[in-house]
């Protein structure tokens, strides 16, 4: 089938594309016509070395010598169960994987948060008990209460902006770490300043910092591989994990008490919106629960949302024609404004995803085109891949926003925050503090990138980030934005 295309009103040229139809999805049993896979012949050391320090890239490479559908033979503990694992990149093989969660379970007992927030979050629960965690979470995150932390967001921003030097390197991915850590700390737990030294909450706050630092470095990396199956963490995360319970705990139960007190209707913090949360049964969170949903927004919130901010103008100061219409849409107050600044976001995401894979387990055999796996077999989506598909996508290693101006993501081939019932439930609040805090951004500095050739991805912990953290340089800076 030939690939349907969308053209740009003003003929810039192709936009978005369709793949060709490709079968895939559950299958009574397994099909001896359809093979498996064509698996990776590299000796497994080398792929686990490969796929561990240059995942993308290596993945890529992979894709060009055997097609959109292959296999990896990964050693423990990168490997998830079996000996094979299995890569998707189709559309249509997402779809299969994202619209039949009874039959593709998602992969979290691999996953090295499992340890740190137990088994029963909304990131690494199964079934049942995840859709009644997500239950109870969502409407902390719909449109309503998200509008409510828009001027928390905004002021974090402009505090940040404000201390920026002119002229001087500045590495943006810092700045928005410490941005997105204060959205947190006040959006999360209520925490709206620094918190006096000696209280739960600084020591919170301090020990979230903490922690977030030792998983950039090479031991804190060497750390979350020894977390792989392990049911609690062990050795010195142990101890580090305690301490920080220690803090949240205490800030758990002042927070109840100021609920029971005042009633949850006078907060708009998440902590007193989950404290009054309650199931169909009519039950409330145990302090344990709120203690591990809210590890898991704050370790799985922190680092995505600030990476994606800093991609975006790493991404813009490669691209001038773009960064130059974000700046003249913004600051003019257009009315394609919103639209641009939309489209770029989502341009970041395609171009840049932090989370590089997605992952489910087949629980029947599971038809992948011209290819068949058994039951039991990890297929991964990695997204970059799916993302940088030149038919859905052409010229798809361009940055280019006006892709997705009056078109919205499909939800198969464009898959930043996931997908089906396991897409991130925080979706929506990271979209909000993208758009506040790149239009604070663009509209109060006027900056160049500290070297003019662009930053290659690295992988830190579950994410691709900037090799050099989005070195900019501030030129200018104007008044603080108008309310």
């Amino acid at each position: 089938m030939t690939a349907t295309i969308r053209r740009a009103p003003d003929g810039a040229g192709v936009l978005l594309g369709e793949a060709p139809p490709s079968p895939a999805g559950p299958i009574p049993e397994d099909d001896p016509s359809l093979p498996l896979p064509p698996a990776a012949t590299l000796p497994r050391s080398v792929q686990a070395l490969r796929f561990s320090i240059r995942q993308v890239p290596f993945l890529f490479g992979v894709r060009r010598q055997l097609g959109e559908t292959f296999a990896l033979r990964l050693p423990r503990p990168l490997r998830y169960g079996d000996d094979r694992t299995n890569f998707v990149t189709h559309p249509d093989h997402v779809r299969s994987l994202f619209a039949n969660p009874e039959l593709a379970l998602s992969a979290v007992n691999e996953s090295p948060m499992r340890p740190l927030v137990g088994p029963d979050t909304v990131l690494t629960a199964l079934g049942a008990r995840h859709m009644r965690q997500r239950r109870l979470l969502l409407p902390s995150f719909h449109g309503e209460a998200v509008a409510r932390y828009a001027q928390m967001i905004a002021d974090v921003a402009e505090r940040e902006i404000d201390s920026w030097p002119i002229g001087r390197p500045l590495a943006l991915a810092t700045s928005t770490q410490a941005i997105a850590l204060d959205v947190i700390m006040a959006g999360i737990f209520g925490i709206q300043k620094r918190p006096v030294p000696g209280t739960p909450e600084h020591g919170l706050r301090r020990d979230v910092l903490l922690i977030l630092r030792l998983s950039a470095t090479a031991a804190g990396q060497l750390a979350e591989l020894t977390l792989i199956g392990q049911q609690r963490p062990i050795g010195v995360v142990r101890l580090l994990f305690e301490r920080l319970d220690r803090h949240l705990y205490a800030v758990i139960a002042a927070a109840r008490r100021r609920v029971d007190a005042e009633g949850p209707e006078r907060r708009t913090d998440l902590l007193s919106l989950l404290l009054a949360a309650r199931d169909e049964d009519g039950q409330t969170m145990t302090d344990r629960e709120l203690r591990n949903e809210l590890l898991t927004l704050v370790l799985a919130g922190h680092e995505t949302t600030a990476n994606s901010i800093a991609w975006t103008f790493e991404r813009l100061l490669r691209t001038p024609h773009a960064y130059d219409r974000l700046r003249e849409e913004i600051r003019s107050d257009s009315d394609d404004a919103p639209a641009y600044l939309e489209a770029t976001i989502h341009e970041t995401m395609r171009n840049r995803p932090v989370i590089p894979i997605t992952s489910r387990r087949v629980r029947v055999p599971w038809q992948l085109g011209q290819f068949s796996v058994p039951a039991g077999s990890a297929v991964m989506v990695p997204i970059s891949l799916l993302h940088h598909r030149e038919d859905l996508y052409p010229d798809p290693f361009s940055f280019r926003p006006e892709r997705f101006l009056d078109v919205r993501p499909g939800s198969y081939t464009w898959t930043a925050f996931g997908g089906g019932i396991r897409r991130c439930v925080g979706a929506t609040l990271a979209m909000a503090e993208q758009r506040i805090v790149v239009r604070a951004i663009t509209r109060r500095t006027d900056l160049r990138a500290a070297d003019p050739r662009p930053e290659h991805l690295i992988q830190r912990n579950v994410t691709m980030i900037p090799s050099k953290g989005a070195r900019v340089i501030v030129t200018a800076r104007r008044g603080a934005a108008r309310a």
